[in-house]
C-alpha cells in the first residue's frame, strides 16, 4: 500500500468515529474538504490566498470550547471571501458536526498524518482517492453515476487528448474525465518545457466543465485546483450550472468532449430550457447527447456514455440518432459490461463520434465491439480493471478521430467475435436503433450469476444509503437526534 493510500485509509476510518454525530459519509467528505483546503494550502505554502485568522492554525489552536463556533464563523467568511476559488469552495458552506469534541479529532488527525509522504506523492492523488472511496463505499450512496477509473482510462487513451485541445465535460461531477485527460496530456507531452504563454493557456483555458449539485461542484474545484488546473469562473474550470438550461453558454465550444451524463427524466423545475436543441425531450440523456454533438468543433471528438435506452428509444430518439449520424462520423460503440457502475441493472455503452464539416451524411459505417457478453460478474471479488479493456483499445487504433483512413485498417472479426462493422445502410434498415448484439451470451446461462448473499448484501448496501439519504435529510429539518434513534432511523 503506497503512502497515499494509506492516508486514504485513515481519513475514511474517522468517518466511523464520526457516526455517533449523526454524519452522512458524504456530508463527512464535503466537512473533510474544508478542512483539508485549509491544510492543503498551508502545505503548499499558498496560504496568502486566505484572509489572516483565517488559516489552518488559527483553527488548530483554539480550545476544545470555542473550536466549533470559530470553525462556523470561519465557514461563513470564506464563503464570502473575495478570492474566486476560496468564495467557490465554501460558497453557503454550514458544518454538520454538533459536537466540538467531534471536530477537534477531526482536526487533531488530520495534523498527525504524513504529509510529507503526502506532498511527495501528490495531494491531488490524495484526494481523488478520498474521491473514489465514497464513491465506491456502497453505504454512501455516493457511487451511482461514478464512472470507474479503469474505463475512464480506456476512454482517454483512445481519444489521446492534447495540448492544443479545449476539453468538456457538461456533467462533470467530481472532474474525474477532465483530471484524467490533464494525466493523459501530462504524460505524453512535456508539458512544463512549454513556452510560457502556451502553459498558461493550457493551465488556465484547456479544461471547461458545468456540475449541478452544489456539493460535488465543491469537491471538483478541490480536485482541479490539487491538480494545478484553473477554476476562474471567467475562463475555465467546473462551473455550477445545469447544462440543460442557458448555462451551457459558458462553456462555449469544445474539440474534445468526455462525458458520462446523469440518468433519469428532466422534472419541471420553472428553469429555462434549451431553446437552441433542435429535439424537446424530457429524457436528459437524449439532451445532453445533443448538447454535446452540437458543442462540437468541426473535427471535434466525444467519447459520452450512455444507457441501453438512448441507441434504440423510437420516437424523438430515432430522431436524434439520425441527427447524430448526419451531422458526425459515428464511428464506434462500445457495449459495456453490466455491474460495472452502483446502480447494477443499469446497461450502458460508450459512444464515439466525430463532428463532420458537414450536415449530412458523416457516418458511413459503425463499428460495434462487445464487451458484454460472457465478461465475468463485475464487483468486490472480480474487480473491473484496465487489462479488460486492453483489447479494446488495440482493436480501437491509434486515430482518436475515427478516419475513413483508420477505420480501413481495422478487421471485422464476424459473428464469432467481439468486433464487427455494419454499415449506415444496415443500420437504417433496423430502423436507427444501435441497440447491435450478435454474440450469445452464455454467462447468463452460467454459475456466474451472483451468489444469492451477494445480491441479499446488495440489497441491504443500497438500502444503507437509503437510510444515509434519509438521515441526513430529517437532521437538517430539525429533527432531534435522540428522537430518530428511538425511531429506528438513526442508529
Amino acid at each position: 500500500m503506497t503512502k497515499t493510500n494509506d492516508i486514504v485509509q485513515k481519513l475514511w476510518n474517522l468517518c466511523n468515529d464520526l457516526r455517533d454525530d449523526g454524519v452522512t459519509y458524504h456530508q463527512y467528505v464535503t466537512e473533510l474538504t474544508y478542512l483539508l483546503f485549509l491544510k492543503m494550502l498551508k502545505e503548499t505554502g499558498e496560504e496568502g490566498q486566505l484572509p489572516e485568522g483565517k488559516r489552518w492554525d488559527d483553527l488548530r489552536k483554539q480550545n476544545n470550547v470555542g473550536v466549533l463556533d470559530f470553525y462556523r464563523q470561519l465557514l461563513l467568511d470564506l464563503g464570502k471571501d473575495k478570492h474566486p476559488l476560496v468564495g467557490q469552495i465554501y460558497a453557503d458552506a454550514n458544518s454538520f458536526m454538533r459536537k466540538p469534541t467531534t471536530l477537534r479529532k477531526l482536526i487533531d488527525s488530520i495534523e498527525t498524518l504524513d504529509w510529507y509522504s503526502a506532498r511527495e506523492e501528490g495531494l491531488g492523488d490524495l484526494y481523488e482517492g478520498l474521491l473514489e472511496k465514497n464513491a465506491t463505499e456502497k453505504k454512501s450512496g455516493a457511487g451511482q453515476y461514478f464512472t470507474p477509473r479503469p474505463l475512464i482510462d480506456a476512454i482517454v487513451a483512445v481519444m489521446k487528448p492534447g495540448s492544443g485541445d479545449r476539453i468538456q465535460d457538461p456533467a462533470a461531477g467530481t472532474g474525474g474525465f477532465l483530471i484524467a485527460a490533464d494525466h493523459y496530456v501530462k504524460a505524453h507531452e512535456d508539458v512544463y518545457d512549454w513556452a510560457e504563454a502556451k502553459q498558461r493557456d493550457y493551465f488556465e483555458r484547456a479544461f471547461h466543465g458545468m456540475e449541478l449539485v452544489p456539493d460535488t461542484h465543491r469537491l471538483a474545484l478541490m480536485n482541479l485546483m490539487l491538480h494545478g488546473l484553473a477554476n476562474d469562473p471567467e475562463r475555465s474550470g467546473i462551473h455550477l450550472g445545469d447544462t440543460l438550461t442557458p448555462d451551457y453558454e459558458k462553456l462555449g465550444k469544445a474539440t474534445l468532449i468526455l462525458s458520462n451524463p446523469p440518468f433519469g427524466t428532466k422534472k419541471g423545475t420553472g428553469d429555462a430550457r434549451r431553446t437552441d436543441l433542435t429535439f424537446q425531450t424530457s429524457n436528459k440523456q437524449f439532451m445532453f447527447l445533443q448538447h454535446i454533438y452540437r458543442s462540437l468543433e468541426t473535427h471535434g471528438r466525444a467519447a459520452v456514455i450512455l444507457p441501453d435506452n438512448v441507441l434504440f428509444e423510437s420516437g424523438q430518439g430515432k430522431q436524434i440518432r439520425a441527427d447524430l449520424m448526419d451531422k458526425c462520423r459515428l464511428h464506434t460503440i462500445l457495449r459495456l459490461p453490466t455491474g460495472i457502475f452502483y446502480a447494477q441493472g443499469v446497461k450502458t455503452n460508450v459512444l464515439f463520434f466525430t463532428r463532420g464539416a458537414g450536415e449530412k451524411g458523416n457516418t458511413k459505417d459503425v463499428w460495434v465491439y462487445d464487451l458484454r457478453a460472457n465478461m465475468p460478474q463485475f464487483g468486490k471479488r472480480t474487480p473491473l480493471t484496465r487489462e479488460h479493456f486492453q483489447e479494446f483499445e488495440e482493436a480501437y487504433g491509434d486515430d482518436p478521430w475515427g478516419s475513413e483512413d483508420a477505420l480501413a485498417r481495422r478487421v471485422d472479426t464476424g459473428t464469432e467475435g467481439r468486433f464487427r462493422k455494419f454499415t449506415r445502410e444496415e443500420i437504417r434498415e433496423r430502423g436507427d436503433s444501435l441497440d447491435i448484439s450478435w454474440l450469445r451470451d452464455d454467462s447468463a446461462d452460467s454459475g456466474d450469476l451472483p451468489e444469492p448473499s451477494q445480491l441479499a448484501e446488495e440489497a441491504l448496501t443500497e438500502l444503507a444509503g437509503a437510510m444515509e439519504e434519509l438521515r441526513a435529510i430529517l437532521l437538517e429539518l430539525g429533527e432531534d437526534q435522540q428522537t430518530l434513534e428511538e425511531a429506528g432511523v438513526l442508529s
